[in-house]
């Protein structure tokens, strides 16, 4: 399954893809026209929507799949129908690059981020605005490629979090009232992530540590250190993790995706139950020592 590419420039493209609600369909695109694929033969079902503007977010709707809100370079988001082959409609909020998308069945909301540090609330029946808000960074503030704004509900489907590269916000999501912040100390946050059970956030930095939050409180569980699973010499520590996703039925395992093209799967060491938990009472004395 391949891009189109042809009209592309490589350096301002930005790859997105998304899943369908069942698993059977994966859109994507990387600067060029969109693809639909099938994942059950991997074969090209459709491709559509050429650029300029090219795509920059794509975001199945969680109860249609031939419904998929996309994120355009030039600030927009179109809600667009496949079966049709057409714009619903247009969506105008943003000044910069959409960068993140996300939905929330519960609320009958759609929540967008963009390049422009701005979090928008629209309603999915009428697609109308229903709120908008401006993070608060950083006036020395200077952004490093590829660095972009992302939101993503926690499964109560009421709160959002988003994530930029100087912090973590959780926010009511119908009205965006900020609940909490967390802000690391002189490095980038990279990639963040609920768990699947909405306990822990897993949070990666560019300068190889990857944290791990209780939801409640934003408080540091356990901080893993990138000796632990970067190799041990010195060319290796350029290396760190640009992507972070959460396991869907473990809690406690994670993965994240580094510079270097490799994948790290991470779960608690052995006989620990859970990051940043002491080992139960007869294990202590060795784990003490291993």
């Amino acid at each position: 399954m391949t891009n189109e590419t042809s009209a592309t420039n490589a350096e301002n493209a930005a790859p997105c893809f998304a899943l369908s609600k069942n698993d059977s369909y994966v859109m994507s695109a990387s600067g060029g026209r969109i693809s639909l694929f099938n994942m059950m033969s991997f074969k090209t079902m459709t491709t559509f929507m050429p650029a300029p503007p090219a795509a920059s977010f794509l975001a199945f709707h969680p109860q249609d799949n031939n419904v998929v809100a996309i994120g355009m370079d030039d600030c927009t988001i179109q809600i667009y129908n496949v079966r049709v082959d057409e714009v619903k409609v247009k969506l105008k909020g943003h000044e910069k690059r959409v960068t993140g998308i996300a939905f929330s069945n519960l609320l009958s909301v759609m929540v967008s981020t963009g390049d422009d540090g701005q979090i928008c609330v629209w309603g999915t029946h009428a697609w109308e605005k229903k709120a908008n808000k401006s993070l608060q960074i950083p006036s020395d503030y200077v952004p490093k490629p590829h660095a972009h704004t992302r939101v993503q509900f926690h499964p109560d489907q009421k709160h959002v979090m988003v994530v930029h590269e100087t912090q973590i916000g959780i926010y009511e999501a119908s009205k965006l009232s900020c609940i909490k912040q967390w802000f690391p100390s002189s490095v980038a946050i990279t990639g963040a992530t609920y768990s699947c059970d909405g306990q822990s956030i897993f949070v990666c930095l560019d300068d190889g540590n990857v944290c791990v939050l209780t939801v409640a409180g934003l408080k540091m569980r356990c901080r893993i250190n990138p000796g632990a699973y970067l190799p041990p010499n010195p060319s290796a520590r350029v290396v760190h993790p640009t992507v972070i996703a959460a396991h869907p039925s473990e809690p406690n395992q994670f993965a994240v995706g580094l510079t270097d093209g490799a994948v790290q799967m991470m779960e608690p060491p052995e006989g620990v139950r859970e990051w940043g938990t002491p080992p139960p009472p007869e294990e202590a004395d060795a784990a003490s020592t291993s």
